[in-house]
């Protein structure tokens, strides 16, 4: 729709502000370089020419430490028993990965952990068999809620030697939480004489300890699970052959980015120093906030991957991996494409049944602030926790109202009669620039807490009144056009 140069040239100034405002963060690193080692005791690396590796992101140091001690050795283990079952006994392969996942499980939780989460299991199965979708939501929030009792808190850490032993459990039960509720909930919706075998207890037992996704997602829906363990077995061994060495590449490239970028830019401590986020340069600032963002992203691609990889050579579809944040002009967008599989869920078994949009305006409103909080909730339920999901709740609020009011007939009349296509894309592009502004401060919240969101809110958009706010504003139009027209061609593709 846009003029060739004029998109080139906002894919050019994105590009431009991306690398120069990483370049302003490199350079605050290197010259609070001593400061931050202090402060968080910065690793000294074997990689890069023996920079220093910010390590203050607590999810990609445990998984990658859990990833070297036992859980790589486990995985591939898993890839060697599914290959075998497909070659010797492919009718049976679901329940010898079960067997296979239960007994990893074992290896790293020990006992008590895989006890915790096998009761877990039948507490939330027994529940099920009233077909309740009262009692069953009631019996998951209820396990939930046992993860942050302290006195179950101090029992679950009296059995491990370690806090990330403790954390790993932790983090297992919370998944598997979506697991035993998307079952139970499937079953809650089908008739009692066509249960049969889709809901016997083995299948249930098979779809919350199938081993890829055990520890921290993708979320794949039971239905999906079962139906898809049921088709034939995965491709031959010269197509899983191909799969796995280009899924081998694509994560080897992701863990470099990764690596690299907690080499160079130090910014999980930067954004951990509140003295020195309140004296950056606006530069420094928002090259802070997008190598927050763009870093969650590449774990993601990790975290996610490889699961995804493991469950295409077991002939399962995974749920595509996120989309670059980068990309993302709309809370709607965000939510939509970068946890696809915690999307579907929420959508499946929260929004839809409170009412979703088929109650009117306030229907979607309560149905909406419902899902919110659940994945509030779902995620710890802290403080700053209720604050991102409140940001993120009035956001997708405000963009479907404004989505709804320019689809009303005498809008669309004004607009086609007043603006040209090129006109109407422009205006798009200017509202989405405010909305990515509110998302990337949602995700700062998110990521840092309530204290980095209102750090970033004051020096941007009240100290920076009007020149920082309206650069930022202006970077993020041409961020708005480029990911508008990526969207255009994700959704034909």
């Amino acid at each position: 729709m846009l003029a060739r140069w004029e998109l080139s040239f906002y894919l050019l100034v994105s590009l431009g502000f991306h690398f120069y405002s990483f370049y302003e963060v490199y350079k605050a690193s290197r010259e609070h370089e001593e400061q931050l080692d202090q402060e968080f005791d910065l690793e000294t690396g074997t990689l890069f020419g023996g920079l220093k590796k910010d390590r203050t992101d607590f999810e990609w140091s445990f998984w990658m430490e859990w990833g070297r001690q036992r859980l790589g050795w486990l995985l591939l283990g898993h890839l060697t028993v599914s290959q075998m079952a497909n070659q010797i006994a492919r009718k049976q392969r679901p329940w010898i990965l079960m067997a296979y996942g239960m007994w990893a499980c074992w290896c790293v939780l020990g006992t008590p952990g895989t006890a915790m989460i096998f009761l877990h299991t039948i507490i939330s199965f027994c529940v099920a068999q009233f077909r309740s979708l009262f009692l069953s939501w009631l019996c998951s929030l209820l396990l939930l809620s046992t993860l942050r009792l302290q006195g179950v808190e101090e029992v679950k850490r009296g059995w491990y030697q370690t806090e990330h032993e403790y954390y790993l459990l932790q983090f297992t039960l919370t998944v598997r939480c979506l697991c035993y509720t998307s079952f139970s909930l499937e079953l809650c919706w089908q008739r009692p004489p066509a249960g049969g075998r889709l809901s016997s207890l083995p299948w249930m037992v098979a779809y919350v300890f199938y081993y890829p996704v055990f520890h921290n997602g993708p979320v794949l829906s039971f239905p999906a699970f079962v139906g898809q363990m049921r088709q034939p077995g995965p491709c031959s061994l010269k197509v899983s052959l191909a799969v796995l060495a280009r899924g081998l590449g694509h994560l080897f490239c992701w863990w470099c980015l990764a690596e690299l970028m907690v080499h160079l830019m130090y910014m999980h401590a930067l954004c951990g120093s509140a003295p020195l986020l309140g004296a950056v340069s606006p530069w420094t600032l928002g090259g802070l906030a997008l190598a927050q963002v763009l870093f969650f992203y590449v774990k993601y691609l990790m975290l996610f991957g490889v699961p995804a990889l493991l469950m295409r050579l077991d002939g399962l579809t995974p749920p595509p991996l996120p989309r670059c944040v980068s990309t993302m002009f709309s809370f709607t967008g965000m939510w939509r494409y970068f946890d696809v599989g915690l999307h579907d869920f929420l959508i499946r078994y929260v929004y839809i049944p409170v009412g979703g949009s088929q109650h009117g305006l306030l229907g979607t409103l309560v149905s909406t602030a419902m899902t919110f909080a659940f994945v509030s909730y779902w995620h710890g339920g802290y403080d700053y926790l209720w604050c991102w999901a409140a940001l993120n709740w009035l956001g997708v609020t405000v963009e479907n109202g404004v989505r709804r009011l320019v689809e009303t007939p005498r809008v669309q009349d004004s607009l086609v009669q007043f603006l040209s296509p090129r006109a109407r894309r422009r205006v798009h592009a200017a509202l989405a620039s405010c909305a990515t502004s509110m998302l990337i401060l949602s995700n700062l919240v998110f990521l840092g807490g309530s204290h980095v969101g209102k750090i970033y809110w004051d020096r941007i958009f009240v100290q920076g009144w009007p020149w920082v706010t309206l650069s930022v504003l202006g970077f993020l139009y041409c961020y708005s056009h480029v990911g508008i027209a990526w969207a255009q061609t994700y959704s034909t593709n």
